[in-house]
């Protein structure tokens, strides 16, 4: 089946989207320094990354406007900014978090770029990178402690449990953005946008 798509169906350009936008990306700020002062390295990356991600757009286009969707930014921030347990549940937190980021990649890749990607592609698109991001994490976080003396879990029981919430993660992401797609763009349909793009 033929479906038509506008071609951003994933945001909606408005003032309020571009100010919540900013106050997160202070807080991914704010987080940044906190963990070098902490030297919580893996915090600082994973919070610089969303940072970067989050201003790619308005430093593109010149136009402080043209945000990354609160809400998805919100998810990617919220892990980082207040923290989570290191339970099962905690690590899940965190997955769906590395996936909001990717899924953020997404995003800002096909508002800079020429870059499209249907809603199916990016759903799978961020399951795979948050698995991939817990393999990096595991092989950083090694050779952060053999070389650095940071933490790192110490069975491979933890390990595992460590890839089993990504797994969970993943799926629960999968999940959540596609349902937040359909109702985007169920939205941008509603309110009469342009359709551009198409999918099968």
């Amino acid at each position: 089946m033929i479906q038509m798509l506008p071609e951003n169906w994933f945001v909606r350009d408005t003032k309020l989207n571009a100010v919540i936008s900013w106050v997160l990306t202070g807080m991914l700020a704010v987080t940044i320094a906190v963990g070098l002062v902490n030297s919580r390295f893996d915090i600082v990356m994973l919070a610089g990354a969303a940072a970067i991600v989050a201003v790619v757009p308005p430093l593109v286009s010149r136009n402080w406007q043209q945000s990354v969707p609160w809400p998805l930014l919100l998810v990617a921030t919220f892990p980082l900014v207040f923290g989570a347990s290191g339970s099962f549940f905690g690590l899940v937190v965190v997955g769906i978090g590395i996936a909001a980021l990717a899924l953020l990649v997404v995003v800002v890749l096909q508002m800079t770029t020429t870059v499209r990607m249907t809603p199916n592609f990016a759903t799978g698109f961020v399951m795979i990178c948050t698995l991939g991001t817990a393999g990096l994490w595991a092989v950083l976080s090694a050779t952060s402690a053999r070389f650095l003396g940071s933490a790192f879990v110490e069975t491979n029981d933890q390990l595992m449990g460590v890839f089993s919430a990504a797994l969970v993660a993943s799926i629960l992401s999968g999940l959540i953005f596609r349902w937040y797609f359909r109702r985007q763009l169920e939205r941008n349909r509603s309110s009469g946008s342009p359709e551009e793009a198409q999918i099968a």
